[in-house]
């Protein structure tokens, strides 16, 4: 059983929620995920690690209310216990496994969406501990959903943000901020990490690609049992089968099939719907 140290309601639909998992918290790296269940009946839900403390042996997550399994933890609270707690799993990121001092001389930029903004954090927050700037780009349809503004100041080199409704920072969607950021604004990267909806990162490749900015995208959203069992996470990458939770979760966004991707992480859409009624109706 993990204790849920401390829970807070990030917006309506997303929390944060800080568990005592030491082992986790141990040996966890930027870019791992951790397989949660409520309780004993609860199913299995990959989740991208959002940060750590070694010392106080704690993992933060931070969890959309989608379906029914995310919904039932949305309605717990501080004290109480999930059943499972399982990681680190998955492949660090890259820019933390690399040789810091070829990590040092590239030109980063994270840009995030939505949810995504939660796994962009520890990465950027590892590249600030290790005294590397990287520029951040989050962008969210309303300033009223825009999650982790200030955890970002404090670690980012630059941050833009961009809502889509213009409510807040710069108008539009990311797509638009990094290409003014390049095109218009003298900035110069080689080197991009987009995590997001799907939708998202499949444009932001295309617009890297057309800039000549290396890509690396975040798989987790088409997990489903986190182990390689299910299959539910095969992905083609460069034409070959891949699983997003054993041989990812990042990738070289370039080499995506993200129309099949994003056919696969619809599969599953109907029964989360039908369960999450179930749920709601007792």
């Amino acid at each position: 059983m993990f204790k849920i140290l401390s829970m807070k309601h990030l917006n309506e639909t997303i929390f944060e929620m800080v568990v005592e998992a030491p082992m986790v918290a141990r040996s966890c790296q930027p870019g791992q995920f951790i397989i949660v269940r409520s309780d004993e009946e609860g199913e299995r839900i990959p989740l991208t690690i959002c940060d750590y403390d070694r010392e106080k042996g704690s993992v933060t997550i931070v969890v959309q209310v989608i379906g029914a399994g995310t919904m039932k933890m949305s309605k717990m609270k501080e004290g109480d216990f999930l059943a499972d707690f399982v990681g680190p799993l998955g492949h660090p990121s890259d820019l933390v496994t690399d040789d810091i001092e070829e990590v040092k001389k590239k030109k980063i930029v994270f840009v995030a969406g939505g949810l995504g903004t939660a796994p962009v954090y520890p990465q950027v927050k590892w590249l600030h501990e290790h005294g590397i700037s990287a520029d951040v780009i989050i962008g969210a349809k309303t300033k009223d959903i825009l999650i982790m503004e200030e955890q970002f100041k404090e670690v980012a080199g630059n941050l833009y943000i961009t809502t889509d409704d213009g409510s807040y920072g710069r108008t539009g969607m990311v797509t638009k901020c990094l290409e003014d950021l390049v095109n218009n604004e003298g900035k110069v990267y080689d080197h991009c990490v987009t995590i997001g909806p799907m939708i998202m990162m499949k444009f932001v490749c295309q617009l890297t690609e057309k800039l000549g900015i290396h890509t690396i995208v975040s798989m987790n959203p088409i997990m489903v049992d986190g182990t390689g069992m299910c299959g539910a996470c095969r992905c083609s990458v460069e034409g070959k089968t891949k699983f997003a939770c054993v041989d990812g979760p990042e990738f070289d966004g370039h080499k995506v099939n993200f129309d099949e991707a994003m056919r696969r992480s619809a599969m599953y859409r109907d029964l989360e719907a039908k369960a999450k009624e179930a749920l709601l109706n007792g």
